[in-house]
């Protein structure tokens, strides 16, 4: 099993990376840039090749997330310029570090919109973006948070977008447990509902990491608070191991994004691999 968790770039994408191992996690995500802007960054080439063939001398993947603002639906056309020019820096960023990938969530509903407006927007941005990207790191759609029927819950909508775009080879699937959970998609009792239902839609096929977090808030409430994986949360051990155990995901990389203050994700990750590590 591969166990991670999400760590800062203070020290650069190769120092990201050596923490990774000190931590003797396998896998990692990062920012590649400032998470509260759209700015492009002129990154550091040297730093991300290090990176690179570090990771792939020590057998640790990593995936990366855009910034809290980008959106696959954005309001005006303004931030529909910025959003495309900062994802391609997210992906070329991305690609240089030798990652699968940059997550990014789910386009939302917007209010001036119908929600089938709202859908076609999301898939010219994604049509606009990868139209201009040439490299292998993929776009990876991760299912909201929200009260059930929201945009962007359902394994349906995930699917069905990748297949309407242009580019389906270039997007992968990023699913996030406290997501699924607060949206009712996983309520921790239907696990083997939701893995049935992943394998006829193909889901599983392009799911490329798992965000590993737990909910301090009951399922269906549409509440995107993150708990640690053991205690503290509504999600139990006994219904992360029916999830963790599926043979589907075992070389899919678990990237924890809890809440450090309460436990530290390197104790996190250990009792990680002590409870379901080979």
């Amino acid at each position: 099993m591969r166990f991670g968790c999400h760590l800062s770039i203070r020290d650069g994408y190769f120092g990201a990376a050596k923490t990774a191992r000190a931590m003797n996690a396998s896998a990692f995500q990062y920012f590649p840039k400032n998470p509260r802007s759209l700015s492009v960054k002129d990154y550091n080439r040297e730093d991300a090749a290090l990176c690179k063939a570090y990771c792939a001398e020590n057998g640790i993947l990593s995936v990366s997330h855009s910034p809290y603002l980008t959106s696959l639906t954005p309001y005006n056309d303004q931030k529909r310029t910025h959003v495309i020019d900062s994802l391609l820096n997210d992906l070329e960023i991305t690609e240089a570090c030798g990652s699968i990938g940059v997550v990014v969530h789910f386009g939302k509903s917007l209010p001036h919109l119908t929600l089938l407006e709202s859908y076609q927007l999301m898939i010219e941005m994604l049509n606009d973006i990868l139209r201009q990207w040439e490299g292998t790191a993929k776009v990876l759609l991760e299912n909201n948070a929200g009260i059930p029927g929201t945009m962007g819950t359902t394994l349906e909508e995930l699917v069905q977008i990748r297949k309407l775009s242009e580019f389906p080879e270039k997007i992968g699937f990023c699913l996030d447990t406290c997501h699924a959970f607060s949206s009712g998609l996983w309520d921790g009792e239907n696990w083997n509902d939701v893995l049935e239902k992943g394998k006829k839609l193909n889901y599983f096929d392009d799911l490329e990491v798992i965000h590993l977090n737990n909910s301090k808030y009951e399922t269906g409430k549409g509440k995107d608070r993150h708990a640690p994986i053991f205690g503290g949360g509504r999600i139990t051990v006994e219904q992360f191991d029916q999830l963790i155990n599926t043979p589907l995901l075992v070389n899919t990389p678990f990237i924890l994004e809890t809440p450090k203050e309460e436990l530290s994700h390197a104790k996190e990750i250990q009792f990680l691999q002590d409870t379901w590590g080979d």
